[in-house]
């Protein structure tokens, strides 16, 4: 829902055509109406790019208190207000719309940041509070809604997108640093691959006056210590309060003053909320699903016949290898980062149709596999990590079965050898899988650096780095390996890439809100205490959530495993329009001018294709994606080179 804006000056007064080119660039974001405010002394101002969904009415942004001491632009929505409201004009308060958005307002004038606490849904919003000449600006637990910021010219810039800061007029340029961590495992929350651009962390707020700019945690997942005592529940009980829990998460994500759909795959996660929400609604919920031109990747079958068991106006949306590369430069402008598979491009074009159909609401399963372990490292971890009470016989059983039923090698497990891990070990006392299947990658990635880049990080130990980020003696030390892998996975590769390649961004792109009922952080809250053995059991992963859910779940939804949503490789399609545009691409002008690369070796990588088995050629898919997308950015964003 919408775009935002801000600017804070600490001398000058603002550009307010820099502020309205800003609002202007995300126009995508907020079809329905744009908007600004400008301070009477000119140091502040907000912007807003409206897209309507409650109150469609009164419910424009910037919105002030009575007195105009307080204004607010939101993004993202806050659920359960009308609650909220009802306490604050019990409280005295005056509310001038009735958008959920207001209550942050009055919120903040009665508990300051503490606000936050109040708050339930996805949201990133910028407050200015003239008495106390201080800019508030927070974004919700998880990363959902995205938040950037950065200062240039002694001014503060935050922004919805990175691309409305550089039309205000902050310079665009490769961060190399960032570029060499996302090569090897992940940069830290607060990065971007943009050189002084930043985000506000998920679970933080930033607070800046004229003179001081502080980030400060306002809340995190503190999962519970192997020692400390679980609450006494039985399994039954616990299964009985997430339905509960998680059904209260659909219900409220579901009011909407515009209809509300649902994307539909042929997992557990998407058919769960799809079942739980076509118990709240009278009329048949619109359904979307992709179909990929490739049955290993294509999971409309499955799709249809959840439909069909909850009663849903069902839409298929065919997704070719032409429509994916007609879409992807698209797709990694509006995503802002780099791409490791073309199902971003897919994703973009599925919100597209969404929007196409006359919706501007869709619940999304996007965070499940986060919080209830649902990736195939994760099972590895729990069989290698998690051993009391397991068997070693029955261990190594399940170790070959699921390097058997691996979906993706190289990209959820491990797959050849991998880079020093020793730093990982020292500090967590193991090595999760996902970092250890991210080396393999990255070794194969290293060996197309070019020679300067290469040099300028020969010392560098990436996974030192990244670590370093973290309070791991206050959140991770002492947990359950699978926790800390979960922990560790949900700051960095969730944050970065899925909650952008595959939920805002490419939503975002075609005006359409994404809510996402398994990050409602009372869902989440009530998952992180529960013990790891009703999250993965053997091979079965989510397994709290797969029998919460079972009431809604056909059989072959409840019996399949987690398929990751990927679109085809296109190393398997040659002759088809993608793979022709990373072939053209790599060889060509875009790739000779990206500073990071050796386009003689990647050129070298390209011509091995045709050797190739199918499960080496899938792995060399993700690096070509990524080499790609980084072409792509640097044109788009008009990137200049960085000092190497």
């Amino acid at each position: 829902m919408c775009g935002i804006v801000a600017l804070l000056s600490k001398h000058e007064t603002i550009s307010e055509d820099s502020l309205k080119r800003a609002i202007a660039s995300l126009h995508h974001r907020g079809p329905d109406g744009q908007k600004s405010w400008v301070a009477p002394h000119g140091r502040v101002g907000l912007g807003h790019a409206r897209l309507s969904i409650i109150d469609l009415r009164t419910g424009d942004q910037p919105i002030a208190n009575e007195d105009e001491n307080l204004h607010i632009v939101v993004n993202g929505e806050f659920y359960d207000f009308e609650q909220t409201q009802r306490d604050l004009k019990r409280w005295g308060y005056r509310l001038s719309t009735n958008s959920d958005s207001e209550i942050a307002l009055h919120l903040y004038n009665e508990f300051g940041t503490q606000c936050l606490h109040h708050l339930r849904g996805e949201f990133a919003f910028v407050l200015w509070d003239e008495r106390n000449e201080l800019l508030f600006a927070a974004r919700d637990r998880f990363g959902i809604k995205p938040l950037y910021w950065t200062v240039h010219n002694d001014t503060l810039y935050v922004a919805s997108e990175v691309k409305a800061l550089f039309a205000a007029g902050v310079p665009a340029q490769w961060d190399p640093e960032s570029f060499f961590q996302a090569s090897n495992v992940s940069f830290d929350q607060q990065r971007t691959f943009f050189q002084g651009v930043y985000q506000v962390p998920p679970g933080y707020f930033l607070l800046a006056s004229r003179y001081h700019t502080q980030l400060i945690s306002y809340w995190d997942f503190n999962y519970p210590r192997t020692d400390d005592p679980l609450p006494q529940y039985t399994e039954s009980e616990y299964i009985e309060k997430l339905r509960y829990t998680l059904d209260e998460a659909v219900r409220l994500r579901l009011r909407a003053d515009v209809p509300v759909g649902c994307y539909l795959s042929g997992g557990l996660d998407s058919s769960a909320l799809l079942g739980i929400a076509a118990t709240h609604t009278s009329e048949p919920i619109r359904a979307f699903t992709i179909s990929f031109d490739d049955a290993a990747y294509d999971e409309e079958a499955i799709a249809r016949e959840t439909a069909t068991r909850t009663g849903a106006n069902h839409q298929i949306i065919p997704v070719s290898q032409s429509d994916l590369a007609d879409n992807f430069a698209d797709a990694v402008w509006h995503g802002e980062v780099l791409f490791n598979n073309a199902s971003s491009a897919a994703k973009y074009l599925m919100s597209k149709a969404v929007r196409e159909a006359g919706y501007k609401v869709v619940l999304t399963g996007e965070g499940a596999d986060e919080i209830f372990g649902g990736y195939p490292h994760l099972r590895r971890d729990m069989l290698l990590y998690n051993t009391q009470r397991q068997e070693e016989d029955t261990v190594q059983q399940l170790l070959s079965l699921q390097r058997n039923n691996a979906v993706s090698s190289g990209f959820m497990l491990p797959d050849g050898a991998v880079m020093s891990l020793a730093s990982i070990k020292r500090t967590l006392g193991f090595v999760p899988t996902w970092i250890e299947a991210n080396s393999a990658t990255s070794i194969k990635v290293c060996a197309l650096y070019a020679p300067e880049f290469a040099a300028k990080f020969a010392h560098r130990d990436a996974y030192r780095i990244f670590l370093n980020q973290f309070d791991v003696q206050g959140q991770l030390a002492g947990r359950s390996p699978v926790d800390q892998s979960l922990y560790l996975w949900s700051k960095s590769i969730f944050l970065h890439y899925i909650l952008r390649m595959l939920s805002d961004s490419v939503e975002m792109a075609h005006s359409v809100e994404g809510r996402l009922p398994f990050l409602d952080h009372h869902v989440v809250e009530l998952v992180c205490k529960m013990p790891v053995s009703l999250k993965i059991r053997g091979m079965t992963e989510k397994y709290v959530l797969r029998e919460a859910a079972r009431p809604f779940l056909t059989d072959t939804v409840y019996h399949r495993q987690k398929h990751p949503f990927l679109a085809p490789p296109s190393t398997f399609k040659p002759n088809e329009r993608l793979h022709e545009l990373i072939q053209d691409t790599l060889r060509g002008s875009a790739m000779a001018s990206l500073p990071f690369y050796n386009q003689a070796a990647v050129i070298a990588l390209l011509d091995e294709l045709p050797e190739m088995d199918d499960t080496t050629r899938t792995s060399i898919d993700f690096i070509l994606m990524r080499l790609l997308s980084a072409c792509i950015f640097q044109e788009r964003f008009g990137l200049t080179a960085p000092t190497i």
